[in-house]
């Protein structure tokens, strides 16, 4: 009788910390989804539900290859954007929970908004799906995509007839593209692969992979060091230009309240990225150093006059001077502004 009694106590006992350890776990899923939207700064301490609280002797973060016991959001641990990473919280009883979260990290400012006013326009071959855009000197520097038209090509500001140009074969549907030293590099879709060109007349000299970390081939610019290169997600990958297939670092863009993906064509400028948003009108400005926005413009009026479907949208940045160049798939007309 008496090992009978035992028995069920035990049994109690067991079902009582099981049921207590499936609460402490709910209440920080449940947490964690309410702050998803919500999110971090930098220098703020993650919160934690009194459920944990009450019952953790400690809680710790772990990132997979590091692990901290510090519950404040810092740069050395922790990115702008979406964090993954594991709570190991040690019960009182010096039982180990886990529980998996995803942790959002914003810009601590909110980035400026920026006018704009026209100044110039100049002609652009409706028959060019913009993909890669760069000005140097007069000369525009254009990749073009979509498979069987895909290519790349030069010609002079102010006309659409091409000095040069490089056709890709039906399987290659082209992505962004950049000038760098005497090379013309670009990337494509999803065909894992970039191309090399000589700048002078756009023969090919070679190819390369894409690091694993990128998903696809978006956009292309560089800051004379590296190639920096978009994917289609939030992030932007620097490249070394000797091996493009080398990836040096990677940033991920976030807001004062947005993580942004999607980002298309780049183009950098004193010290900044400026990146399309496929399928808006918005152009970021991104602090390179951390995937900060610091300040985006807004070109619902320009992208209204062209805009018609899913595919014809703003994508080309290019800079003469201290103005900004922009123009988009099958548009008709490049636009310079000024950005105030």
């Amino acid at each position: 009788m008496k090992k009978s009694v035992l028995a069920g106590f035990l049994a109690v006992t067991v079902l009582m910390a099981c049921n207590k350890d499936k609460e402490i776990i709910s209440s920080l899923q449940d947490h964690n989804a309410t702050m998803m939207e919500k999110g971090y700064r930098f220098g703020e301490a993650i919160s934690l539900p009194k459920e944990v609280t009450d019952n953790a002797e400690s809680v710790s973060i772990s990132f997979g290859d590091a692990e901290t016991s510090s519950l404040t959001v810092d740069p050395q641990h922790f990115k702008l954007g979406d964090n993954d990473l594991t709570f190991i919280i040690k019960k009182k009883n010096g039982e180990i929970l886990r529980q998996d979260a995803t942790i959002n990290v914003f810009a601590s400012k909110p980035e400026a908004v920026l006018s704009y006013e026209i100044v110039a326009e100049y002609p652009h071959s409706v028959e060019s799906f913009t993909q890669g855009f760069q000005l140097e000197g007069n000369t525009i520097y254009e990749s073009d995509g979509q498979n069987g038209s895909s290519r790349i090509v030069k010609y002079t500001l102010g006309s659409t007839t091409p000095i040069a140009e490089t056709r890709q074969p039906q399987e290659v549907f082209s992505e962004g593209s950049t000038v760098l030293g005497d090379k013309v590099y670009q990337l494509t879709w999803q065909n894992k692969k970039g191309f090399i060109y000589n700048k002078s007349d756009l023969s090919l000299v070679g190819e390369f992979p894409y690091p694993p970390s990128m998903m696809e081939g978006w956009g292309l610019t560089t800051d004379g060091k590296s190639l920096i290169a978009s994917d289609g997600t939030k992030n932007i990958y620097f490249l070394d230009p000797a091996d493009p297939s080398k990836m040096q670092r990677y940033i991920s863009v976030a807001g004062h309240e947005n993580i942004f993906d999607k980002l298309n064509e780049l183009e950098y400028h004193n010290g900044f990225i400026y990146a399309n948003v496929w399928q808006t009108a918005q152009i970021l400005k991104i602090d390179p150093r951390t995937g900060e926005v610091t300040a985006r413009i807004d070109l619902t009026p320009l992208a209204q006059k062209h805009t018609k479907g899913a595919d014809d949208v703003l994508n080309g940045i290019a800079f003469r001077g201290e103005n900004m160049l922009v123009t988009g798939k099958n548009w008709p007309t490049i636009y310079e502004i000024k950005v105030k």
